[in-house]
């Protein structure tokens, strides 16, 4: 994950985010590494550059939803944002040792 953090609100919006979990796969989307950037700016925006495991993810919409509304709901935070990206594309070898131990690929 890429941070660039000038408010310094880097390793809270990664514990809220660290809360948010893809329904169909049990671990959090940091550690299966959805999540590509963490930016804050000086007037309080915080920005998630992240992607879903597939394009067509039917949860998509929830996702996003719900790293908006936690990382907006961050102190300091005042304006929260999320881009979706899909370059590069999600596989299984952005996972964290954690998230292969969990999922049984260790």
């Amino acid at each position: 994950m890429i941070v660039s953090d000038s408010l310094h609100l880097a390793p809270a919006i990664t514990e809220v985010l660290e809360t948010v979990f893809d329904p169909e796969i049990p671990v959090n989307i940091v550690e299966l590494g959805l999540v590509y950037e963490v930016i804050t700016k000086a007037d309080g925006t915080a920005k998630v550059v992240m992607t879903l495991t597939a394009p067509g993810c039917p949860v998509a919409g929830d996702i996003i939803d719900e790293v908006q509304r936690k990382v907006g709901a961050v102190e300091g935070v005042k304006q929260a944002l999320v881009e979706l990206t899909f370059d590069p594309p999600w596989d299984k070898s952005m996972m964290s040792d954690v998230a292969r131990l969990e999922l049984g690929f260790m």
